[in-house]
């Protein structure tokens, strides 16, 4: 059969049509496809196969009126997984043999030809699930993984992920913006998690470090004069893993120069509205925006859920007195007491309270005080200490529950916003559908370890510290604010950046603050950056955000191991490649590298 040249893109001498892109404008058409065998049924007279490829799937039949006995034979052996050709005519199906559910349900491929280029084996793990079938156990797919990216929803997040890398790249190429690239291959530098190491062998003792992110080199390509630059980076970070977390992940990386804050977040929200559009969701121009005091007073984090209240409140003066020994202890050492109040949680059961102290407890407070309001009066362990000033201060409605946690700040607002989140999703305060974009400024540029009294770069040593506030207090660098800006959506980080510092004589103040005095140290460790600096450098600053996590929200997943294609496990294994592995005793020597026995 001669099959019409097409005008897809996807035709090639083998194929003029993707299987699931078939329509009823396309009846009639004599096509030539390639595809897996997803599902076969068998009918006697009759066999029908749903023929799957990244566009989707396209029902095949092969009947006496129009394919051969041979045909149809070899049809009804071939097996689930296989990869066949088919040649054959796309003929419309009417009434209830329409099938709703596919995109291609409208027509099928009457089948003339048939061939098994590809024969499969019996699979490891099903690509095909009926309605309501459970997914095999992750371990599973991911030792199979070349498997389970034939399942259509991976695959549709995939091309999600390639759509959004496009938008991106077109968005800021179209605002002057330069795709450079930086070295895989770099020298360590601290950035909050351990360095990934690869020995060299040419030079013994020595090591590369795999970049946690671009931050130095993109600060470099402004001091070139690059004054604009981007990157769909490869960052590597050694760290104990969660289902949000890989040790090799994406970020869209962002640097321009002579700019100031709100430059940058106007280029970041609109980069985040054109990649939801992609998507198929319109959200504001503008975001709202809180400082981080404002969000660690209100909601205990930095990255705050705003899709519903219970904001925390300051509770110290209402126990401010009270003959309560958990509370004095608290005031006395400087803490404070704070909670939030509950509504309609009073008929809540101790069980049920009790859980969420042991919440409260896991993000490190001591306990959860707790008091209800219940047919007027107040109820609960410390509602005896309660006098009625206090009981006036606290004001509870009817039915209330009021959840408090006395100690420091860097006590109560981790266990309050966690109890917080817990809290709304027992009332079905979550709404799914809301998006609630946030931009969070004016972080602390330091915090200080609470056992050494050391000072730590809450973002990262090259961030610029607020000029205003070394002015203001230049010998209390712990009350200084840093240059720095977060975007979260519905309480996760998207990403987050700062204005550097540009001029040596700061740059090496800031890492004399945190401990990095010595000049040699500080040559030894950050040389080529202060090398550059001292050579002129222009204002500058950037944001970077998780390609992995956005893609993972936009395509609808739960895991970031649902829109990367060959992901680690949370024990950082890669099960299908079999990865991390050991290497033989000659190997090792090579890299000047003494085996473990040796």
């Amino acid at each position: 059969m001669t099959v019409p040249h097409s005008t897809s893109p996807f035709t090639t001498s083998l194929r003029s049509h993707l299987a699931g892109s078939l329509r009823v404008a396309d009846a009639g058409t004599k096509v030539r496809l390639g595809g897996w065998v997803h599902r076969s049924r068998n009918l006697g007279g009759i066999v029908f196969i749903d023929l799957r490829d990244r566009e989707g799937i396209v029902q095949v039949s092969f009947g006496t009126d129009w394919s051969t006995a041979e045909c149809i034979a070899q049809a009804a052996a071939v097996g689930v997984e296989s990869v066949v050709m088919i040649e054959g005519m796309v003929v419309a199906r009417t009434g209830e043999t329409r099938n709703s559910e596919m995109g291609s349900g409208d027509v099928e491929v009457r089948a003339t030809v048939i061939e098994v280029v590809g024969p499969a084996e019996t699979p490891a793990l099903p690509v095909a699930r009926g309605k309501g079938e459970k997914l095999p156990s992750e371990e599973l797919r991911l030792r199979h993984r070349y498997l389970d990216l034939r399942r259509p929803e991976l695959q549709q997040s995939l091309i999600l992920r390639h759509r959004l890398m496009q938008v991106t790249r077109r968005h800021l190429s179209e605002r002057g913006y330069l795709e450079l690239e930086t070295p895989i291959l770099t020298k360590p530098t601290p950035e909050g998690a351990r360095d990934y190491l690869v020995p060299s062998r040419v030079h013994p003792g020595e090591f590369y470090a795999l970049p946690q992110s671009p931050q130095i080199y993109k600060q470099l390509f402004m001091v070139s004069g690059f004054d604009r630059y981007f990157q769909i980076a490869r960052c590597f970070r050694d760290e104990d893993l969660r289902a949000d977390r890989q040790p090799e992940f994406t970020q869209i990386d962002i640097e321009a120069s002579f700019v100031r804050s709100d430059d940058i977040l106007a280029l970041a929200q609109g980069l985040i509205g054109a990649l939801w559009r992609e998507a198929g969701h319109e959200i504001p121009a503008h975001f709202e925006r809180m400082t981080y005091q404002v969000a660690m007073e209100k909601y205990g984090c930095d990255r705050p859920d705003l899709r519903y209240g219970l904001e925390i409140k300051d509770y110290t003066e209402t126990f401010r007195g009270i003959e309560f020994g958990i509370t004095q202890s608290a005031l006395a050492a400087g803490g404070r007491v704070r909670g939030i109040v509950v509504p309609g949680a009073s008929t809540w059961s101790r069980k049920q309270v009790d859980e969420l102290e042991a919440i409260a407890k896991g993000a490190g407070a001591l306990g959860l005080l707790r008091v209800k309001k219940a047919e007027g009066k107040y109820d609960g362990p410390i509602a005896k200490f309660l006098t009625p000033e206090a009981q006036s201060s606290l004001a509870l409605e009817e039915g209330s529950l009021a959840l408090f946690v006395a100690g420091a700040d860097r006590i109560t607002s981790p266990a309050l916003d966690r109890v917080r989140q817990e809290c709304a999703i027992r009332l079905g305060l979550v709404d799914e559908t809301a998006r609630r974009f946030l931009i969070v400024t004016d972080f602390p540029m330091f915090d200080r370890d609470p056992e050494s009294g050391a000072l730590g770069a809450v973002h990262h040593p090259f961030t610029a510290p607020n000029p205003a506030d070394m002015t203001a207090f230049p010998d209390e660098p712990h009350r200084w604010r840093a240059l720095a800006y977060d975007i979260v959506l519905n309480g996760l980080e998207l990403g987050g950046g700062s204005i550097r510092t540009h001029d040596y004589a700061t740059q090496s103040r800031m890492f004399a603050l945190l401990g990095i005095g010595d000049r040699d140290e500080q040559e030894r460790r950050f040389g080529f950056l202060l090398e550059g600096l001292r050579a002129g450098a222009p204002p500058h600053g950037g944001i970077a955000f998780g390609v992995d996590r956005i893609a993972m929200l936009l395509s609808g997943a739960t895991s970031l191991r649902d829109v990367i294609a060959f992901p680690k496990t949370t024990t950082a294994r890669a099960l299908f490649e079999g990865a991390p592995t050991q290497v033989s005793a000659d190997e090792m020597r090579a890299l000047h590298l003494r085996p473990e026995s040796a």
